[in-house]
């Protein structure tokens, strides 16, 4: 029982007191521009909002008095909404893309899979080399080194080694990481390329 009352007050303790709500008898009260009008009894403030068309907002319920705010609340409701979306939207989701490779790989099939890893870091995904062996070429895990080295290399100016090679079963396997530089190079690269359509549209 003891926990329930505790979640309730909990969840009461973060709602945003408006108008009617706003129980307490003096608060501090803050215009629609911004100008401090000072303390009065919150019946008065309502009041005030309520002459200029807007609503009384509880800001600062732990200050003493308590702060309020004249505001339109539906119009901040709404502004706050749409900053959390937007903040939301810039939020990248990390993924891990899986690129396998085989000991013996040829130049050709080397290039086409690290263009695959460059885009992936490129969206700053992190990248999985996996390179598989069949039946007795476990063995010679020395050459599956030396390409896991070669990949290393060839991305060093663009990707950290997260994971380095390690065996798997019949796999060797290594993660690398965007470095943020390359990232936001990618990100600026493509914005600016947006642009340039909108241009021309």
């Amino acid at each position: 029982m003891g926990t329930i009352r505790k979640a309730v007050s909990k969840s009461t303790k973060k709602e945003v007191r408006i108008n009617e709500r706003i129980r307490v008898p003096q608060i501090r009260l803050i215009d629609e521009t911004g100008e401090m009008l000072g303390v009065m009894s919150s019946r008065d403030a309502l009041e005030t909002a309520r002459d200029r068309g807007y609503d009384l907002v509880m800001v600062s319920p732990n200050a003493n008095p308590p702060v309020c705010r004249i505001m339109d609340y539906g119009k901040y409701k709404y502004e706050q909404s749409k900053k959390a979306r937007k903040a939301k939207k810039k939020q990248h989701v990390v993924h891990v893309k899986e690129v396998k490779m085989r000991p013996g790989i040829e130049q050709h099939d080397y290039e086409f899979k690290m263009n695959h890893a460059r885009r992936f870091l490129e969206h700053n995904d992190k990248v999985k080399f996996s390179l598989i062996f069949r039946g007795r070429e476990v063995t010679h895990l020395d050459i599956g080194q030396r390409v896991m080295d070669r990949v290393a290399k060839d991305l060093e100016e663009i990707a950290n080694v997260e994971v380095r090679p390690k065996r798997e079963g019949h796999a060797l396997i290594m993660i690398v990481a965007p470095k943020p530089a390359f990232v936001k190079k990618a990100e600026d690269r493509a914005k600016h390329s947006g642009e340039e359509e909108d241009a021309k549209d």
